[in-house]
C-alpha cells in the first residue's frame, strides 16, 4: 500500500490550515477556490470568498493590503503580470506585502490548468542579498518583455513555442499557433506618425491580453506582428475565438486625439502537428495570414 493511499485527506486540510506558508488555489479560469488562513490573513481575502486574481490584486491595490503593488494604473500593472503568469509550469519570484513582509512565491500550474501558489517569508534574509536577488528577477523579466508593449518578446514566444512543442509530442494535445499582422500598419505611422503607431501597438496588445486565458501565451515578433500560442483548443474553436477577437479589434477606440479611431487585424493559424518543428509550423500559420491578407483582411484564415 503507498503512502498515498494510507494519508486520510482530511489531514492535508488541516496541516494547510495549521501552515504558515502561505496556500491558495486558483481554477483555469484563475478564479480563487481555495486559501488557507495565513494566505487570507495575508492578501485581506475572506474564508470561502471567491474572486479572480486580477479582482484581488485590484482590490489589494485600491485598500493598500495584501501585494504591494507601487504604481498608480493598477489595468497597465495586471496587463504586465498577466504576460507572465500561468506561462511556465513552475514560476518562483519574490514579493512585497503591504504589512511590510517579503515573501518568496512559488506557482505550479497543475495538469487540469488549476495553479497551487505556496509562498514563505523572506523577511529576515539579509538585505544586501535581496537587492541581488532582484536585480538578477529583473535582468530576466526585462529580456523576456518586449519593452514597447509588455507582452512576451520574440526570443521568449518562440522559446516557449519551442516548449510546447515539445509537450505536444508526449502529450498528444490540440496546440494551434496564431500569428497576427495590423492591417495597413504603415499608412497608419505615415498618416499619424510612429508615436501614434507605438500606441495602436500598444492599444492593441492590451486589448488581445484581456480576452486571453491564462494558458495562452501572446508574444510580438517585431513591428506589428504577433503571435500567439493557444493550447488544448483545436481548429474550429480558435477559429470562433479569434474570429471574435478580430470583431472587437475592429470596433472603435479613443488613442491620443483620435476619440473614435479605427483599426484591423489579421490572422493566419494553423494546427501543429506531432514533431512538428516551430519553423515549420510557423511557415503555416504565415502562409494562412498571407491568404488573411488576399482575401480582403480583418479575418481569420486557418491552414491545416
Amino acid at each position: 500500500m503507498s503512502w498515498q493511499s494510507r494519508l486520510p485527506p482530511e489531514l492535508l486540510w488541516q496541516a494547510a490550515a495549521q501552515s504558515p506558508l502561505l496556500v491558495a488555489l486558483f481554477d483555469e479560469q484563475d478564479v480563487l477556490q481555495y486559501a488557507n488562513p495565513s494566505f487570507c490573513h495575508a492578501y485581506g481575502v475572506a474564508e470561502g470568498e471567491q474572486l479572480s486574481w486580477a479582482n484581488l490584486m485590484r482590490r489589494n491595490h485600491a485598500q493598500r493590503e495584501g501585494s504591494l503593488i507601487e504604481t498608480d494604473d493598477i489595468e497597465t500593472w495586471l496587463h504586465q503580470v498577466s504576460a507572465r503568469r500561468g506561462k511556465l509550469p513552475v514560476r518562483s519570484f519574490e514579493a512585497d506585502l503591504c504589512d511590510g513582509r517579503w515573501i518568496w512565491m512559488t506557482e505550479t500550474l497543475l495538469h487540469n490548468g488549476w495553479m497551487l501558489c505556496q509562498a514563505c517569508d523572506v523577511t529576515q534574509l539579509r538585505h544586501d542579498e535581496r537587492a541581488l536577488r532582484q536585480a538578477l528577477q529583473r535582468a530576466v523579466r526585462d529580456k523576456q518583455t518586449d519593452t514597447l508593449t509588455q507582452i512576451s518578446s520574440r526570443a521568449h514566444i518562440l522559446r516557449l513555442l519551442q516548449r510546447d512543442l515539445k509537450r505536444l509530442s508526449v502529450s498528444g494535445r490540440p496546440l494551434c499557433l496564431a500569428v497576427l499582422d495590423l492591417d495597413h500598419f504603415k499608412q497608419i505611422n505615415d498618416q499619424y506618425g510612429h508615436p501614434f503607431g507605438d500606441r495602436v501597438l500598444v492599444n492593441f496588445a492590451a486589448r488581445v491580453q484581456r480576452q486571453l486565458r491564462r494558458s495562452d501565451r501572446f508574444g510580438r515578433l517585431g513591428g506589428e506582428e504577433f503571435l500567439l500560442i493557444l493550447p488544448d483548443l483545436q481548429p474550429h474553436d480558435a477559429t470562433t475565438v479569434l474570429t471574435r477577437l478580430c470583431e472587437d479589434i475592429a470596433q472603435p477606440v479613443s488613442l491620443g486625439e483620435q476619440p473614435a479611431f479605427r483599426y484591423t487585424v489579421s490572422i493566419g493559424l494553423t494546427l501543429a502537428h506531432p514533431d512538428e518543428t516551430a519553423d515549420r509550423l510557423y511557415a503555416r500559420a504565415d502562409r494562412a495570414l498571407y491568404l488573411a491578407k488576399q482575401g480582403g483582411r480583418n479575418r481569420v484564415v486557418a491552414l491545416g
